[in-house]
């Protein structure tokens, strides 16, 4: 029997985990007015009414290397998260995303009793497959975001549900370039590129230089280009003002070679007639956002060369719109390939076109509307609550 104030407690890693919180916190106050949220999650699941344990910054590390230096202070706090969530006895306890800290921590705590739901799913279409068999070890459902997600699931018998992606009802299936500009107050005229250099710091010292020197390259050719950076955060603000002050592009009297903004990351997207961005979520929404784009990325020498060596990565391309649409829509520049001329280069056909070739359009569109879930995340989370 559904309790009449179910309490959830939910674990997310980054800005994207923290956007799909708050929106799942808020499809279960519409179904449970008096539920009860607690956990580890940044500002927005805070303002749709979670208790905060710890701020979601504590596991935003990427990359083998990386989390080896950090592990004894994420192995502290996952234990400390395991032994606080036996003492609240929540009705179903929600990872969402960061799979390396909350699997492990999610089959800790179905073996102890408590239902468990893992939202997003690993990449398990890029990585291993039999990861999914594990994946269900550890959660009771998994909620998906990609629907060709469920039926590798399936094959190895784990309860999986595409939910759609919340991104998708974020951006209109024909986003309005000149209302974007209007609201940022760009000239409708402009020759605009949207630079995105990720969401961690990491992600910024590894690629911040580079995604600089191609706007320098690229405003040789197009001397009006209007640079836009949305920055995620303020630390990952303050880092890249650092890098154009490092590179003397804020010298005074002069005008600093990209425009930083707090937020505003679709508008600025939509507002752009080229994007340059860091592989992951990014690309999900320029695609969403209709615009040309160059996905690049770089992670730490060690763990691309452990990743290789190993051969990990099972799949030969990176960014969602790719994956998505099954074939090459856009171009990637990988690690080496990562290089100011090159990103340049790809970027500058795009600025003289300034609008997608129609195929790439109509495949971004048709991958839009693909992206409408089959469940509704809450429903799918309140359903484990009537399991036996």
């Amino acid at each position: 029997m559904t309790p009449a104030a179910p309490r959830f407690l939910l674990v997310a890693g980054e800005a994207s985990g923290d956007l799909l919180g708050a929106d799942l916190i808020a499809g279960l106050k519409a179904r449970f007015p008096n539920a009860c949220f607690a956990g580890i999650g940044g500002a927005r699941m805070r303002e749709a009414g979670m208790e905060i344990w710890q701020p979601m910054e504590r596991l935003s590390i990427m990359g083998l290397v990386e989390v080896l230096k950090h592990l004894p202070s994420l192995l502290a706090l996952r234990r400390t998260v395991f032994r606080r969530t036996l003492q609240e006895k929540p009705d179903v306890f929600i990872g969402i995303d960061a799979p390396d800290f909350n699997l492990g921590l999610e089959k800790k705590l179905k073996r102890a009793g408590i239902r468990t739901a893992h939202y997003v799913s690993p990449s398990i279409w890029a990585w291993r497959e039999n990861r999914a068999e594990k994946i269900g070890r550890s959660a009771d459902r998994v909620l998906c975001l990609f629907p060709m997600e469920p039926p590798i699931y399936a094959r190895h018998r784990v309860d999986a549900r595409f939910v759609g992606h919340p991104l998708a009802n974020a951006f209109a299936l024909h986003p309005d370039k000149l209302a974007a500009r209007r609201a940022l107050g760009i000239p409708e005229d402009a020759l605009v590129l949207a630079m995105l250099p990720g969401s961690r710091l990491g992600e910024i010292r590894r690629l911040g230089r580079d995604f600089l020197g191609a706007a320098v390259l690229l405003r040789k050719e197009f001397p009006d280009l209007r640079v836009l950076a949305p920055m995620a955060n303020a630390s990952c603000r303050a880092a890249f003002a650092e890098l154009m002050r490092g590179a003397g592009l804020t010298e005074p009297g002069t005008e600093p070679l990209a425009m930083l903004l707090d937020g505003r990351a679709h508008e600025c997207m939509i507002a752009a007639d080229a994007i340059l961005l860091a592989s992951g979520t990014a690309a999900l929404e320029a695609m969403l956002a209709k615009r040309p784009m160059v996905v690049a990325y770089r992670i730490a020498p060690m763990t691309y060369r452990i990743v290789k060596t190993l051969g990990m990565l099972k799949t030969q391309v990176y960014s969602l719109p790719n994956i998505l649409a099954g074939r090459s829509v856009v171009p990637e520049l990988m690690q080496e390939d990562c290089t100011p001329q090159a990103l340049a280069d790809a970027l500058a056909p795009m600025l003289r076109a300034r609008a997608l070739p129609t195929d790439t359009l109509t495949e971004f569109v048709r991958v839009h509307e693909s992206l409408s879930g089959e469940h509704d995340a809450a429903a799918a989370i309140a359903e484990l609550l009537d399991a036996p």
